[in-house]
Formats: C-alpha cells, structure tokens, sequence
C-alpha cells in the first residue's frame, strides 16, 4: 500500500486520546479494534498491534506501540503488523516508541499491560486457523515464570513436562493445583499464586478449589495424591530440558549501523551522539537488544523500511527469537538506549507532543500523507499547584544537631529551624503513626548546605547511620541538600529560614585558607531575605544577596540593616507573606521594631543599605512539572548501576527479598525489603547514589535530589502515596510466597521453607532424598514394565514400591517430628542389602536430625486452608515392622509392584544415592582436614554437599577454626551461618 496515495489506517482515528490500553488484531491484512473483553487473550496465529497511552510531563501523552506476533502467524500478517505500527505512530506526532513482541518472548512492559500474565491461546482468526469456538472445560498444564512480569506458557499435559526447577500450574474443571519444584525461585512461587487467582476468577466463577502441592514434600497428603494420579500417578520427574526460551542472547559491545536503501552498513569509529543525523535511521545492535533509530526528518517509507532491515539483520546474524527490537525517533530516546553512549549531553527538552504532532503532520503532507486522525489528545491533568502533598503526621518531637568536626551539638530549641549554608545538621523527627497503631515513628535526616565542606558532609552521614542503628533500622533515612528540601522536612518545622555563611570549624577553616570573605549572618549585619512560600509545606525563608536586583514584585523581602528590620512588600505579593515575613523578623531579632515598604514607598535608607537603587525582576519563579514515578530493580557490575524499570508497578512489586529504586523526580526512594541480601542491605545508600549519578545525565534529575532509605514495613505516608497501598499486605510477615499466599487465602499455617531463603534454587534435604530414590528405582524398574496399567500406582489398594519407600522415609520425619495424631506409621526398607535399602538408611539418618516445623503449606480449599494428616493407603498400619538403627537395620523382604515408567522419562543420575551407599556422604562418618574444605584449597575434596563445607571437619578442628563447637554454631541463625563461613572460605 502506498502511503502518499492512500490515507493512513482509519481504524486508528482517534487513538490515543486518553491514557489506557486499546488493541487491534490484523484481520484480512487490516487492524480491527478488539474488544475490552477479549483484552489478555492472545491467540498464537494472529497478530495484534497493542497501543499504550501514559502521562508525560506537562500534560503529554507518551506512546508505546508493540505489534505481537504468534508463533503460527503468516508473514504476511506479521508485516502487516509492523508496517500499520508506523501509520499508527504517524497519527500520534511521530514520536511513539515501537517494540516488536514475540510470543513467548515478550518485553517486561508489554506484560505490565496484562496483570497479572496474558493468556496464550491456540489458533487464530485470519491466518488460516478456524476461529475457535466456546467449547467443554480442557485441563491444562502451564509453566509459570518471571519473578514480577510472568510469563504464562502451556506444556504438554504430562508428568514428564514437570521438573524440580519451575512452578507449574494444573487447571482442572474443580481444582486448580500448584506445584513448587523443589528448586524454583520462591518469588516465582508468589507470582504463580496471583495467576491461580486470576485463573480462579475469570474461568471458574470463584469457586474451585486450590491446592499447593512441594516437590520433595515425602508426606502423603490428599490434594498431592489427586494431583499425581490427574496425571497418571506419582513416578520421579526428570531435570529441566533447556529450550529455547532459555536461550539469552549475549550481550556484546554496542555497534551502530546506518540504513541506506535497505541496507545496513557499520558506521566506523567509537560509538558517539554526533553520527545520529536527523534526515537518516541507524540500527544499534547491542546484541540481546537491537534499536532502531529514526531521524525527525526521516520520510515515512524510509521508517517502514528500517524496521524491515532490521529484521533482516537479526536472521543473517542467527538471533535467537528472544532477540528485543525496539524503534526510537529522535528527540524520545529511552534511557535504555541513551545508557549504551558513553555521553548523552541533555539538548534542548524535546517540543510539546501537540507541536510534535503538527510539525509531523505538515511534514507527512508534503510527502502526499492524508493524516486525517492527528487530531488534539485531550490534556493531562496535573495536580493543582497549591494542592498540600502527603506530610508526616504533626504533634511530633523535633530535634536538630550541629555537626562539628565528628561530633554533633544540639542546637538550642529557640534556633531550631535556622540552617547555615556553610554547615550540615541532623534532624530527628518523632511522631506517633495513626496509620501503625499510633507506633512510634521516625524521620531522620541530615541537611547539606551549598558551601559546607566535604569532611562535615562524611561526618553527618556516618553519625545518622549511627542513630539509625540505634533506633533498630526503622527511621526513614534522608539526605537532603539545601535548595531541594522536600514538603515533609519543611513541615516538622514552624518555618526554616536559610541563611549564609557557617559557624562550624571545618567552614571557618575552608575560609581562612582559600582567604574568602566571611560573610556569616549576624544580627546586626546588612542582610536580605526571600520569602518563597507560605503553606505549611512551603515555610521557607532564605538569605540573598543584599542587591536591589535581588528584588521581586511577587514576593515580601525582609531587609536587615543594623538594628533596623523592615518588611519588603511587592506589589504583587500575598498577606500571607507579609504576615510570615513580620514572623520571620521577630524569629531573628526578637523584640525587634519592624518597619513596613510597599513597593513604590521605599525612603533613601532603603535603597542605600542596598547599594542603590536598580530595576528588579517581576516574574513569577515557574514551578517545575510533576512527573509519574518510576520503580526500578538494580544490580552493580564493576561499580557501574544497572537498572531495570518495573513498569505499571504496584505494591506487589515491592519483593520483601529485595532493594529497589523509586523515582518520583522530586525524590529518590532505595527500598529494602526485610529479607534482602544483607549486602545490598548496607550498600544501599551507596547504590542509590550511583542511580542519581546516571539518572544525571540520562532524566535530567537533579544531582541534589533528596535521597531515602525506607526499610519494609515502615514506610512514611509520602512513599506510599506513591501507591494504592494496601497497610494489611504490608503487614504480613515472611517470605514473598509465604506474605502472598496468606494474603489469597487467609491462612496462618505457612511454614517458612530455610532451605529457600536465599530463592536461588540448590537442592533442599527433601530434593536431594527424592534424588537418591530416583537413583534407587530407575536402577531397578527396568523397561519390562513400561507398559504396566496406570491404574496400580493409584491410591487403589495395595502399596508400590515407591508407597513402601516413602512410608519409611515417613516413618523418619515422623521420628523427628514428634508423635503424630491418628495411625502410627512404621518404617518398612526393601530388598535387604541394595541399593534401594542403602538409600533409604542414609536418607533416613540425614532426616531424622530435623527440627519440627511449623505445618507445611500444602493445601487452601476456597479461600482457606486444611492441613492434612499424611495417610499413604488404609492398610499402611499392617506393613512389616522392622527394628531400625540409623545405619544398620534388620530389613524384611516385601513384594512389591513396580509402577508404570514412561519411556521418554528422564531420571536423576545415580551420583548420590551411590555416594551414600558407600557412606562418603555421610558426615558422620567422613571427616577431611580444613585445608582439602576450603572453597580455595589447592587440595579440594569431592563427593561432598559443597553448600555445607563446615560440617565435614572434625569436632576438634572446627573448635579451632571458629572458635566454637558445632552445636553452638548451628544455633546461629543462617545469615550469621554464612558471614562466619565466608570469612574462613568455607562458604
């Protein structure tokens, strides 16, 4: 289709008039709009073009176009796609930013769109697939993935689909099922709870059941006995097969590439801002992210080109599918891209989105473009400017420092809210939070004025890290910069009134050596002071120069000159400053006789204690915009910040095992959830500052802004109007999927999991037992029963091999445990002398030293939860006794049925269960010397769990090397554990 004969898409007129989603699906080579009820569900032979319209600064609108293609989609209709993204952009002014999405692969932001996941769907309208149509419940198996953006992918509905390191979910007709491997990441786990939650209510009507079923978890419980025989009874899963989705591209040194007729030439030299010429498109190739770059003045069909040679590009060079294209116009760069140039110098701000959009439009025009839909999009609606932001809650008790040297003095109660810009203060607000059962709150921070010197600004910082340690962690924690105090600082004070010079020795001492003037206020000294607001929030006095230049007919000025004090009245200045500015003067003179000029009465003394008279400014300070917050994860490689924002982000997002970023513009917040990794927990601060360094150059942020640290569960009222916060989810207690699933199902009995504390997988106890009886059957199932009915490993009577196994390693736990209610259930080994017999001794020494836990999460029934007594078959009690030694038993010989193995099963290697047949796993028994454990041994030992190097040194040698015995060391908690382990390599 030519575009200088043919007008744009009609489809698209009117998009984009009001910040949401709107979707459209190619249908006979056109978009049709979807409806909102289909919005989530996205079928794999079609393709969609997917709009979203959010606030800018100003009242902007900013746009993200994604074109979605399925995996069964026709090239034709995929181009179609891409090609309609660029008449879709064209509407809008030019300036949207372009992602393809490829299912399966999906970009973070385009997830965001769809909470808590989208639905991928077989079939499709217009690509040869019939529509599909309503029909009987089908139970599906899907895989569920991504700690915050999740990626919902259906499985073949089989035992062999499941492995230990993934969360899957089975959504039958009556109940829905989760099943945790025994390694997967436990903020996938929660995130897999609120899918379940979705899938509950918008297929189920609310009302099926939900069950959670533990790889690993050796108990036999009702909800996992129906899930294993859903799937056609229990039987050892494989390991996770890498696919293709597992594929991560790497990531290469950016190279930049011109696009010239089709083709894509590098462009030699380091890669730098100039080469962008605003009349040519470039490709970035960073290698896990391909842009595209557009020059402003750049003709349509040169646009619709680029994007296809850029998927050119990516086939010649064998990119994995996963490859993320995204396409910028000059001017609306992301800070994604901006971030891959050593420099981006900040140009002028890019032009208002309606100017952006004629300019485009007249552009268009000339190329014979009928852009019929460049209609005006409707403002956005700012916060009004006098509207009083979210404060701390008033009565509350105000203390401040003056920091001298390494030391910090009070500051007498009658000057506080007097600040020297030469000097830094701390500040201790405490106050009784209506919102935390009228708790004891607190606000602590310290103030940095311009010209104070850098060992006082060390000093400060060290000693509110000091107090904040004192107080257990729980003070919000603030560095704020004079000129940039936040609404909340300026509140918990009457007013503060800024003024120059300092008083402190480190200020004095910078003086006198670079033989500046000292120009520290007094009271009997030529001074002159701004009044810049008057609402609670906007209290604030400062000290300027005493010029008549310095004037402003806006605002009231407070003109000290000796011991005369005389209010400055602008003409067009309000009472309420006039009445501040009579405040402020008794504030710093008290008693002090105050006389009055009205702008245009001034007397000669007036003018002469400010050198003269001279014109003055009559403009209002414009105030600057609002800006939409924006929250971010992070990690540090070699020192350098790398982030990765968490678009439409909710308190959900705020995972309890990590720090995180929040950029409101005005402030900067680095949250830190109560499990994060102690680490990141002390370089906090650090991090976040490395944020606001390249947030410098990249946002335009100001190098001062007031920087936080707010820890979970005691966060102030203006961090969580940031969000729709909820107080009763920040109140819940535990790890994400513990805080999540109390929250769904409103259940106290959700035991913490230790061995998944840290959320980065390793095989628990339980794991590393279903291992080694992995190893044990496959040894011995053999392919002579491969085509043995189902129907015998079903709970149908009769106890398999596997039921035996496990009602002895039950019989284990329960040892441990204490004594269970109802049936005892007694240990039965099989097959006297093999290795099955082996297996299930060590397993069962390894078992018997576990403490008891609370109750296991294993089962929530419409909304609430029913622990279950673990009951293996009605006959369990009949099994043959056997007295049993950790080690050595008397085994009785018991037949068996061996169950159904599928042939394309893959099982655990038979490493571990051989290792402790030959008693080398056995702690107990083998000791090696600490030079052999060391994580850095020239020596090392092999055949060990490496995660628990300690325990294989003799009792006397671990006295020596930690100075303890080992019961004594494992009543330390786990972290503590892992400091004194890391500190002898031995972690």
């Amino acid at each position: 289709m030519s575009s200088t004969t043919k007008g744009l898409e009609p489809a698209f007129q009117g998009s984009g008039q009001k910040p949401g989603t709107e979707i459209w699906r190619i249908e006979n080579f056109l978009p049709v709009a979807l409806p909102k009820s289909d919005y989530g569900r996205f079928y794999s032979g079609d393709s969609y073009i997917v709009l979203q319209t959010s606030p800018g600064r100003g009242g902007a609108y900013l746009y993200d176009i994604h074109f979605w293609l399925g995996k069964d989609t026709s090239q034709d209709e995929a181009g179609t796609a891409a090609i309609k993204t660029v008449e879709l952009d064209a509407i809008l002014g030019g300036h949207a930013v372009q992602h393809r999405e490829l299912q399966g692969h999906e970009s973070d932001k385009f997830l965001s769109y769809f909470k808590p996941c989208i639905l991928p769907l077989e079939g499709g309208v217009a690509s040869g697939f019939k529509k599909p149509e309503e029909e009987e419940f089908e139970t599906r198996l899907y895989v569920c993935k991504g700690k915050r953006a999740v990626r919902l992918k259906q499985v073949p509905f089989s035992r062999s689909s499941l492995n230990h390191d993934d969360v899957f979910i089975l959504d039958t007709q009556d109940k829905i099922f989760q099943f945790n491997g025994a390694n997967s990441n436990i903020q996938e786990r929660a995130k897999a709870l609120e899918v379940i939650q979705f899938l509950k209510e918008k297929y189920h009507e609310g009302k099926c059941d939900v069950a959670i079923v533990d790889d690993g978890n050796l108990k036999a419980e009702s909800d996992s006995g129906e899930f294993w025989v859903i799937l056609g009874g229990f039987a050892p899963i494989g390991k996770r097969v890498p696919s293709e989705d597992d594929v991560i591209p790497e990531r290469t040194t950016p190279k930049l590439y011109s696009i010239v007729g089709g083709q894509v030439n590098v462009v030699a030299g380091e890669l730098s801002k100039s080469f962008l010429e605003n009349k040519k498109c470039f490709l970035l190739d960073c290698g896990a992210e391909v842009f595209v770059w557009i020059g402003r003045l750049t003709k349509v069909e040169d646009r619709k080109a680029a994007i296809k040679s850029a998927e050119d590009y990516i086939a010649s060079q064998n990119r994995p599918k996963s490859t993320y294209v995204a396409r910028l116009i000059q001017g609306h760069e992301t800070n994604v891209f901006k971030a891959k140039f050593d420099s981006w110098a900040s140009s002028s701000a890019p032009s208002a989105p309606e100017e952006g959009r004629g300019k485009v439009a007249a552009f268009l025009k000339k190329q014979g473009v009928a852009v019929k839909g460049a209609s005006k999009s409707a403002p956005v609606k700012s916060a009004p400017v006098n509207e009083v932001p979210p404060l701390l809650e008033g009565g509350g008790k105000t203390e401040v420092w003056h920091i001298n040297g390494s030391a910090k003095n009070p500051v007498l109660e009658e000057d506080i809210g007097k600040f020297y810009s030469g000097d830094c203060y701390i500040v201790l607000y405490i106050y009784h939070n209506h919102h935390h059962d009228k708790r004891e709150d607190y606000y602590l921070c310290y103030w940095i004025g311009k010209d104070s010197v850098e060992e006082d600004q060390k000093n400060a910082a060290q000693l509110i890290g000091t107090m904040s340690k004192s107080l257990k962690g729980r003070p919000v924690q603030g560095r704020i910069y004079q000129g940039k105090e936040p609404p909340q600082f300026i509140s918990i004070f009457q007013h503060i009134v800024v003024l120059k010079g300092g008083i402190s020795p480190g200020y004095k001492s910078y003086i006198a050596e670079k033989g500046l003037n000292d120009e520290t206020y007094s009271v009997d000294c030529v001074a002159l002071l701004q009044i810049l607001g008057t609402a609670v929030h906007q209290n604030k006095i400062v000290q300027v120069d005493a010029v008549a230049t310095s004037l402003n007919t806006n605002h009231c000025f407070i003109l000290q000159s000796g011991s005369t004090m005389s209010v400055w009245k602008g003409s067009h200045s309000t009472v309420e400053q006039q009445q501040l500015a009579i405040k402020v003067a008794n504030f710093l003179k008290h008693g002090a006789d105050v006389k009055h000029a009205k702008e245009g009465t001034e007397n000669s003394s007036f003018w002469s204690a400010l050198g003269g008279r001279l014109s003055y400014n009559n403009e209002k300070v414009s105030l600057e915009n609002s800006r939409d917050p924006h929250l971010f994860t992070f990690s540090v490689n070699e020192g350098k910040i790398e982030v990765q924002e968490v678009y439409n982000f909710s308190q959900d997002d705020l995972l309890t095992e990590d720090v995180m970023i929040l950029d409101s513009h005005a402030e900067v917040f680095v949250w830190v959830g109560q499990h994060a990794d102690s680490t990141e927990k002390q370089n906090s601060l650090q991090n976040g500052q490395k944020y606001i360094d390249m947030a410098v150059s990249l946002d335009e942020l100001s190098p001062h802004v007031p920087l936080y640290k707010v820890t979970e569960g005691n966060e102030p009222c203006f961090f969580t109007t940031l969000f729709s916060w909820d107080p009763s989810k920040a109140n819940t207690h535990g790890n994400s999927f513990q805080k999540k699933a109390m929250l769904l199902f409103g259940t106290s009995h959700v035991a913490e999991d230790k061995s998944n504390e840290t959320n980065e997988g390793g095989q628990t106890q339980r794991a590393s037992a279903m291992a080694a009886l992995n190893s044990a059957f496959s040894s011995s199932s053999g392919t002579s029963h491969a085509t043995e009915d189902k129907s015998k490993v079903t709970n149908g009577g009769g106890h398999t091999q596997r039921a035996a196994a496990l009602a002895a390693l039950n019989s284990a736990f329960s040892s441990s445990l204490g004594p269970k209610r109802g049936a005892s259930l007694k240990p039965v080994l099989v097959s006297s002398g093999s290795q099955r017999a082996a297996a299930v001794a060590a397993l069962s020494s390894v078992l018997s030293g576990e403490k008891k836990d609370s109750p296991p999460l294993s089962s929530f029934r419409s909304g609430r939860s029913t622990p279950t007594e673990p009951v293996f078959s009605e006959k369990s009690e009949n099994l043959p006794e056997v007295e049993d030694s950790v080690g050595t038993s008397k085994v009785e010989e018991t037949e068996v049925v061996q169950p159904a193995a599928e042939s394309n099963e893959e099982t655990e290697p038979k490493a571990e269960a051989e290792q402790d047949e030959d008693g080398t796993g056995s702690e107990s028994e083998s000791t090696f010397s600490y030079d052999q454990l060391k994580s850095k041994s020239d020596n090392p030992v092999t055949g060990i769990d490496f995660k628990r190097r300690e325990a294989y040194l003799s009792d006397e040698e671990f006295q020596t090397i930690f100075g303890m015995s080992k019961e004594a060391f494992s009543k330390f908690p786990r972290w503590k554990q892992d400091i004194l382990k890391k500190k002898h390599d031995l972690f």
